[in-house]
């Protein structure tokens, strides 16, 4: 694949990539959701009526991503973001931190992070890598207001602006490890396609999405890699 060297590359990571370091995805058989229900766990709601629960559920994902390593496919995208010469962004649906781990930098968590806290009243975010329980007070306000740092159903995807911004310039749009069907993610590839960026689907399954121009099939750790690497190879 030939992408001009100096191509503004923009890349949605999700659950997919995860999944290859141990982590839970959410829709598939024997997923969280197989295990939970999403109004008790990721809406604002539940939280309200049962925040014992929420709070003990997203301790125990972030003990989870806290253990788990990052995989070949992070490392392959840290390494293309270091040896690319132009502008780089990768979007997460993920809120674990395995692409930092792994040494990526410019990554933007749309919905939100594990190791991160909320303040409810002020707004304001924190550096949060223990358990979070009810009652802990937010070091901006000192109010007991803190909550999971992630957005949940009904609320709106972090830093939408840079994200739009993002895939109208984008030259090259690439997606990996995701089902492409919940919004507003899923509507990525169509912004891209739109202002004429060659789109790019890595998956284990192809979703059958006709905007993607290339599709390659397989297990994140060795699909990325190798993609990366053609990629840098074409320049």
């Amino acid at each position: 694949m030939h992408i001009p060297p100096k191509a503004s590359i923009v890349v949605l990571t999700g659950a997919g990539i995860s999944a290859e370091s141990g982590l839970a995805t959410f829709r598939d058989n024997g997923g969280l959701w197989a295990d939970h229900d999403i109004r008790d766990v990721a809406t604002p709601e539940g939280f309200h009526r049962n925040p014992d629960l929420v709070f003990d559920f997203y301790n125990m994902r972030r003990r989870e991503a806290a253990k788990a390593s990052p995989n070949a496919a992070h490392n392959a995208l840290a390494k293309l973001e270091n040896a690319w010469d132009g502008p780089f962004l990768l979007i997460t649906q993920n809120v674990d931190n395995l692409h930092e781990k792994a040494g990526s930098k410019n990554v933007l968590h749309m919905h939100g992070k594990l190791n991160s806290a909320l303040c409810s009243e002020c707004g304001s975010h924190q550096q949060w890598d223990g358990d979070l329980d009810d009652g802990e007070v937010c070091s901006s306000c000192a109010r007991a207001a803190l909550r999971p740092d992630i957005v949940w159903f009904g609320e709106m995807p972090y830093d939408m602006e840079r994200i739009e911004a993002a895939l109208g310039g984008a030259e090259l749009f690439v997606s990996i490890g995701t089902s492409g069907t919940v919004y507003p993610a899923a509507g990525f590839v169509m912004e891209a396609a739109g202002n004429g960026a060659r789109t790019v689907e890595v998956n284990l399954q192809a979703t059958g999405n006709p905007l993607f121009e290339d599709c390659y099939e397989g297990p994140a750790a060795t699909t990325v890699p190798a993609f990366v690497e053609a990629l840098l190879a074409g320049r």
